[in-house]
């Protein structure tokens, strides 16, 4: 077959109006007529304003607001589906993966943990990459938060009531003074993790490496002393836990290490202590609740009774660490 200069300009043209059929008719016509998601809800007036600051920043992008089929396969909730965006125009989804994907983060966080890390994500996240919005004003940080609260749906709905109604409740428990504080966040933490010793030794290698969890994770709340001063602080209420404080209240039947674990892996909704069960590995966890124990609180219940067989991998350890009297009642 000879090229000729119709066939040229006929098979391009050919090519072209299969591809835009491909990339753009199709597409169109599976959209057209595109019903709610069973967690579909309109947006507010806030909501609406958030969403276009969301737009005009480019926050998608670093950010995606979908969740995709592959995605389930790494334990994902729920899939996102063409009904989730109704009446969004033009749905910016996002296709890169920097930061976090959103669709999902509506009432993960309370408000100001959000307006902290709007301010400066380097006050929540000590190593993101976000860069600051504190030039927005606090005015449009709001309308924003308020997008990102509405991520997720009905689903999201729950999640914020749920930290609207514990945050009243430790609001008042934090002043109400600090061992009545504690003694309300203890109480929720179930009965089983109370006297479960941290089944880690406090060697100088695990205290590295909390050292280092620390510094990554939660030193810009809780401070580089454990004083609760951390940058973070100015932004949230009720405040970081002080942990320099807390010996007397946070040693119960002398058991300490469950009590951090399900504080850092289930975090403290209604405040803004984040869970962290999905980022970080048990043996992490462990770590950083010996480096707390030892150098805040100045104790460890690591690798004591009640235990079982120490793992293989595990050295002899002696705890060097002064033991608590819990024979004398406590002030």
């Amino acid at each position: 077959m000879k090229m000729t200069p119709s066939m040229l300009v006929g098979g391009s043209l050919l090519v072209f109006w299969a591809s835009a059929s491909l990339m753009v008719f199709m597409p169109i016509a599976m959209m057209w007529d595109i019903k709610p998601s069973d967690q579909w809800i309109p947006l507010s007036k806030d909501e609406k304003e958030g969403l276009d600051l969301y737009k005009k920043n480019g926050c998608s992008y670093c950010h995606s607001l979908y969740i995709r089929v592959n995605d389930w396969y790494d334990g994902t909730e729920r899939i996102s589906q063409a009904g989730d965006y109704n009446e969004m125009q033009p749905v910016i989804l996002g296709t890169e993966r920097t930061g976090p994907d959103l669709s999902q983060e509506g009432g993960l966080h309370p408000d100001d943990w959000h307006r902290a890390h709007f301010i400066n994500p380097r006050t929540t996240s000590p190593l993101s990459l976000m860069p600051r919005w504190e030039f927005l004003g606090r005015e449009k940080i709001d309308r924003l938060i308020a997008y990102v609260q509405s991520l997720g749906g009905k689903n999201a709905k729950v999640r914020v009531a749920r930290q609207e109604f514990w945050k009243v409740q430790s609001v008042a428990a934090f002043e109400a003074g600090p061992d009545s504080n504690i003694s309300w966040i203890h109480q929720h933490i179930p009965e089983v993790w109370r006297p479960m010793p941290n089944p880690y030794p406090a060697t100088d290698a695990d205290l590295a490496k909390g050292t280092r969890i620390y510094e990554q994770y939660c030193v810009n709340c809780h401070g580089l002393i454990g004083d609760g001063r951390g940058i973070a602080a100015q932004y949230l209420y009720p405040p970081p836990l002080n942990f320099t404080e807390l010996r007397r209240n946070l040693i119960e039947n002398k058991y300490i290490g469950g009590i951090f674990y399900y504080q850092i892996m289930n975090g403290i909704t209604g405040t803004a202590m984040p869970f962290f069960k999905k980022f970080l590995e048990s043996d992490k966890i462990w770590s950083v609740s010996n480096y707390v124990a030892v150098y805040y609180v100045g104790y460890t219940d690591a690798n004591i009774a009640p235990k079982g067989i120490d793992a293989s991998y595990e050295t002899i350890w002696k705890n060097p660490y002064p033991q608590p009297d819990t024979t004398k009642e406590k002030p």
